[in-house]
């Protein structure tokens, strides 16, 4: 039986993109890594950890002294439910205002546009 997926604050989104990144960590490598990008102090982290271990966003492995930390959720199933959320928060679930809006803001490369092409064409062979 699948849980709904979990909402991440943004310093457990931060934290998850670390260990999505870098694969099972201890608090201290996760706390390197962020500290390369923002101030946070050690004991933040281990606190946001602990509380992500409660939620269910990752699992604590106890065996060895300093204990390391996996994600108990997929970055895809993460992002779909942050996505969901924004779509029907800001877009009132209008995919195509969300899709015009993400192409507006940031510049795509060609690449992305020829996968996005090619992504809007598997949909339309799916709803014919």
């Amino acid at each position: 039986m699948s849980t709904a997926p979990i909402r991440p604050s943004d310093g457990e989104l931060a934290i998850l993109r670390v260990l999505w990144s870098q694969g099972p960590s201890t608090v201290r490598d996760v706390h390197t890594e962020l500290s390369k990008d923002r101030d946070m102090g050690y004991t933040t982290v281990l606190k946001l950890m602990q509380i992500m271990v409660e939620k269910g966003l990752v699992a604590r492995d106890e065996r060895a002294r300093s204990h390391t930390y996996r994600p108990l959720q997929g970055e895809a199933e993460t992002q779909r439910c942050l996505l969901k959320e924004l779509l029907h928060k800001a877009f009132a679930g209008s995919r195509r205002e969300l899709v015009l809006q993400a192409l507006e803001a940031e510049p795509a490369s060609a690449e992305e546009l020829e996968d996005i092409r090619q992504l809007l064409n598997q949909a339309k062979g799916r709803i014919r």
